[in-house]
């Protein structure tokens, strides 16, 4: 059921920038040999530690998923797909899930993270530093160290009272930078 809902989610997401709701609009890959910061502009709270080097920067356009909780929207999860702008076919890089995970679409790799510093935006979710907890494979997320959730626009909760379970998709996009650790 978590997996049908989550599909239903990412092709909402899909239809969503397919009905020019939300831009797939991508900021490419970085070159793998790039230090900490370089190539993408962060707020100096979401400063990557030193001895990282960016490996990829990727746009995200989804929703953030809220549910009722106690009369309060709290956020249940995010289902978003990730783009590169430098392959032409448009083809989904990563879908972006609770956990928060991020699982290539092109090599089955991922990472799981979790938050360690955000920066508010005014009338959008906030920016995010996460840290990696875990990843899995050999592809483009083995080994990734921190992530940068950048550039946000919509997804913010909704500001009405809510009753029982009730469930509500926002949409929003972000730019989502990755890295690793320098060697």
């Amino acid at each position: 059921m978590k997996l049908a809902k989550r599909l239903i989610l990412t092709t909402a997401a899909f239809a969503a920038v397919a009905a020019g709701t939300l831009s797939s609009a991508s900021v490419g890959l970085a070159a793998s040999s790039q230090p900490a910061g370089a190539g993408v502009d962060a707020p100096a709270a979401l400063k990557v530690p030193d001895g990282n080097r960016l490996t990829g920067v990727f746009s995200a356009a989804g929703v953030q998923t809220y549910t009722c909780t106690d009369g309060a929207w709290k956020l249940l999860e995010p289902a978003a797909t990730l783009w590169a702008k430098k392959d032409r076919s448009h083809r989904p890089v990563a879908l972006h899930s609770r956990g928060p995970v991020w699982v290539s679409t092109r090599d089955g790799s991922a990472v799981n993270a979790t938050a360690v510093a955000n920066s508010p935006k005014a009338g959008t979710i906030p920016e995010l530093l996460l840290q990696a907890t875990a990843t899995r494979g050999t592809g483009i997320f083995a080994d990734v160290s921190y992530i940068q959730r950048l550039n946000t626009h919509g997804g913010v909760a909704p500001t009405t009272a809510c009753t029982g379970t009730d469930q509500v998709s926002v949409p929003y996009s972000a730019t989502y930078a990755f890295y690793k650790p320098a060697k």
